[in-house]
């Protein structure tokens, strides 16, 4: 036997990452269940091993040497119920504030509750042991790894987080006893940055801000991030929930979804994230080289797995420290975004009557100082491809990202203000699903709903969908066709206008075009408006095609015809052979 690394990846994961962290001092105790991970850093020099038989006395061992020294101790133990004998000197640990991390070694989980010897379920630990437990998975595939990854940085991190104390990794094991890896896996190394701790430096490059799902911003907020943009030559790519409206906002949807024309050009050498869920996850996060993270929670949420640092602070702290001695750049970087977008849209097709074609129509057309709420997926989406006038703030339940609830959440922002509009675009099985909300008796007159009716979930029917190549078997449960009324003419017109609506409808362009405007009027009528709107699936998949087939560059048929030849599974293992070489 080699005297290197375990072959197990979670195990060397955690090792990779343990001394990419600056974690050296470990006390181990005697087992088997423990032998792959001590085995590996008994012969690292890296390591400062100690020896303890008595569990119970090796975390008090750590507990002194953690105070002494001011750094983190590790623990490793066995199976069984070796990791129990840890409790009293964790209390201790918890209390004092000390950072220890406990890896206690155990069988594969699944073994747990079957009467196997030494497998104990250690799930849940008293409130004041650990600060957090993580289980790291055996890892099999690319997204085990990843998942390894984040909960061993996690769990590091929370040993000096809020003050520090103890955690708890759960470590599973094979026994491998192959121990033939000479190298560590490349980790990535994600860090916790706090308004007390050194900032790193700003990476040369292109800088980009995305803003998912945010809060209102204020003129302040929006002040900063704008002082930023001009610094450093940076844009903000938004959709049409992040609540920003400065100078530098860049609705970018339109150019990464274009299938044949790579946006190479435009990928930001530097994301920084900040605001929430987003509808619009498109190609210039998944493929910008390094994320950072701004949320006063300081929670690490690698939703595009490239995340760097996550910043424990309010976002106007961030920027302005980056705004310390620097002098104002250019805009080229907006300059370009916008030029190509304007190109984008001068190629835009005659559309056929869809969601689209209505946002094409509409966005630009908007009340000034109204609010508009969208519907997840296929409207979102639609509507994203379009910007709507800066003083128009719109919003969409993107929190639970799921179908209920948009009609209910409209109905409670318009409650606010009743002297402004409120404007509502869902589908039909979102609207059917929450349409008891619009016989609330206190719903005001200043509220007007756009129902998209296709009479099926049209998302699962668009050509890009997988779910589509079920063709019209999808019909049947998946896109949930033929429901309510089956884009009956009368049940919505009856039901709105029982409830005292004013009831508009079209069923082509022709007639679409002679109603929507006096939807769009800007002053409030004596009644609250409802506009169906009947199109189908095809003409809602086509048009999304074509607005994500607008430019077809040599790069990007090449990868067409490739992607045709090979499939999905061949691009993904090229994918894999060139990030591992």
């Amino acid at each position: 036997m080699g005297h290197y690394y375990t072959n197990e990846k979670n195990i060397q994961i955690l090792i990779a990452l343990l001394k990419k962290h600056g974690i050296r001092k470990v006390i181990a105790s005697p087992g088997t269940t423990n032998m792959t991970f001590v085995g590996s850093i008994q012969y690292d020099p890296y390591f400062e091993i100690y020896s303890c038989v008595d569990e119970r006395s090796a975390a008090y061992m750590a507990c002194g040497l953690a105070a002494e020294t001011g750094g983190p101790v590790v623990l490793t133990c066995t199976g069984a119920t070796a990791s129990r004998n840890y409790l009293p000197g964790l209390t201790e640990a918890f209390y004092r504030k000390l950072p220890l991390l406990a890896v206690t070694s155990t069988q594969i989980i699944s073994k747990i509750g079957h009467n196997i010897a030494q497998v104990i379920d250690r799930s849940s630990t008293p409130k004041d042991v650990v600060k957090l437990s993580v289980t790291l998975p055996v890892v099999n595939d690319d997204d085990d790894f990843w998942d390894c990854e984040i909960k061993a940085n996690k769990a590091i991190l929370e040993l000096k987080h809020y003050g520090g104390g103890p955690v708890h990794i759960n470590l599973p094991t094979r026994y491998d006893k192959n121990f033939e890896t000479k190298e560590l896996p490349s980790v990535r190394f994600i860090d916790r940055i706090t308004q007390s701790d050194k900032f790193p430096e700003l990476p040369k490059g292109r800088i980009a801000i995305f803003i998912g799902s945010h809060c209102k911003m204020t003129k302040e907020q929006t002040l900063i991030i704008d002082e930023f943009c001009s610094a450093h030559n940076a844009v903000v790519f938004c959709d049409h929930t992040s609540g920003y409206k400065g100078k530098y906002r860049v609705m970018f949807s339109l150019a990464t979804y274009q299938q044949g024309s790579p946006i190479s050009r435009f990928v930001p050498d530097l994301l920084i994230h900040i605001g929430e869920i987003s509808g619009d996850n498109t190609g210039y996060i998944i493929n910008s080289k390094k994320i950072w993270r701004i949320s006063e929670d300081g929670e690490i949420r690698d939703t595009y797995r490239k995340l760097q640092y996550i910043f424990e602070m309010p976002e106007e702290v961030f920027f302005k420290h980056f705004l310390m001695n620097v002098t104002q750049g250019d805009d080229s970087y907006l300059e370009n975004c916008k030029k190509h977008l304007c190109q984008l849209n001068n190629k835009i097709p005659k559309l056929p009557f869809s969601n689209i074609w209505i946002a094409a129509q509409m966005a630009n057309k908007l009340p000034e100082n109204s609010v508009i709420h969208f519907g997840i997926l296929n409207t979102l989406r639609s509507w994203n491809f379009f910007e709507i006038p800066h003083s128009v703030m719109s919003y969409s339940n993107v929190g639970g990202f799921g179908i209920d609830g948009d009609i209910s959440a409209l109905i409670g922002a318009s409650l606010a203000n009743k002297k402004k509009l409120y404007f509502g675009i869902v589908g039909d099985l979102a609207f059917f699903y929450d349409m008891n909300a619009i016989g609330n008796r206190q719903v005001c007159n200043n509220l007007r709903i756009l129902l998209i009716n296709n009479g099926k979930g049209v998302e699962f029917k668009n050509f890009n969908h997988p779910v589509a190549a079920f063709g019209k078997d999808a019909d049947n449960f998946m896109a949930a066709a033929g429901h309510f009324g089956n884009k009956s003419q009368n049940l919505i017109k009856h039901y709105s206008q029982d409830l005292g609506f004013e009831y508009l409808c079209a069923k082509n362009k022709e007639e679409f075009e002679k109603i929507y405007r006096h939807f769009l009027m800007p002053e409030i009528t004596d009644v609250p408006m409802l506009f169906e709107v009947f199109t189908n699936d095809y003409d809602e998949s086509n048009a999304l095609k074509l607005m994500m087939n607008l430019e077809q560059t040599l790069e990007g048929k090449t990868k067409t015809v490739v992607k045709q030849i090979i499939g999905d599974n061949g691009v993904k293992m090229i994918k894999k052979i060139i990030k591992n070489n």
